[in-house]
């Protein structure tokens, strides 16, 4: 059994959002057009609360893109983004989700962040993600999802991780990139961890 899972395809990280990834709305096509072919749809939600200490703006003087340590842990600070109950944690306009069996939100804990979507960044609490994909009998996972450098990286090193055949759609994800080349290094990490790497046209025809 296969299963996509889309991930954090929210209004804050498109174009014009608060923490808005370059050409971000380029995946909700391709995540349309893969859920056609897929029994299994999932999806995460990055669902913060206004106090998230991920959150620059709850840290005075300090500004996104500097890390600090938050519970023994390097945090890079962000925009305040995603907060539960906003607009900008809402799914994306034109994304297709009457084929998604479950929304599982991350980020919801104050003290630590989550760019998985199977755990949080110390790997200390599921999301519970893990254990529905093999109940649902599940062996392979494609994903695709915002962004490439952080939140798809890392859900796709879990999953492999916790023993899913593991694919990542690279023109269905888009990065941060806060260094030029962070969308080229996440490609690299993931192969280097025996993630596949296939473009949506592969599996589209396939």
């Amino acid at each position: 059994m296969e299963a996509l899972i889309l991930v954090d395809i929210q209004r804050d990280f498109l174009p014009g959002g608060a923490l808005a990834v370059t050409d971000g709305d380029a995946v909700i096509p391709i995540a349309n057009q893969l859920q056609l072919h897929f029994d299994l749809v999932v999806t995460t939600q990055d669902f913060h609360p206004a106090n998230h200490q991920s959150f620059a703006a709850n840290h005075p003087g300090k500004q996104p893109g500097e890390v600090i340590q938050l519970d023994g842990l390097d945090q890079v600070l962000w925009p305040v983004h995603c907060v539960q109950g906003s607009t900008g944690a809402e799914f994306a306009d034109g994304l297709h989700m009457d084929k998604v069996a479950q929304i599982f939100p991350k980020g919801t804990d104050p003290e630590i962040d989550s760019y998985s979507g199977f755990f949080d960044n110390g790997h200390r609490k599921a999301t519970g993600l893990g254990d529905y994909l093999k109940e649902k009998g599940v062996t392979k996972v494609v994903i695709v999802g915002l962004a490439t450098d952080y939140c798809v990286k890392f859900t796709a090193l879990d999953a492999k991780q916790l023993g899913f055949e593991t694919v990542v759609v690279p023109d269905g994800t888009r990065a941060v990139n806060l260094q030029s080349d962070d969308f080229d290094k996440a490609i690299q990490e993931m192969e280097a961890a025996g993630i596949q790497v296939v473009h949506s046209e592969a599996l589209l025809n396939g």
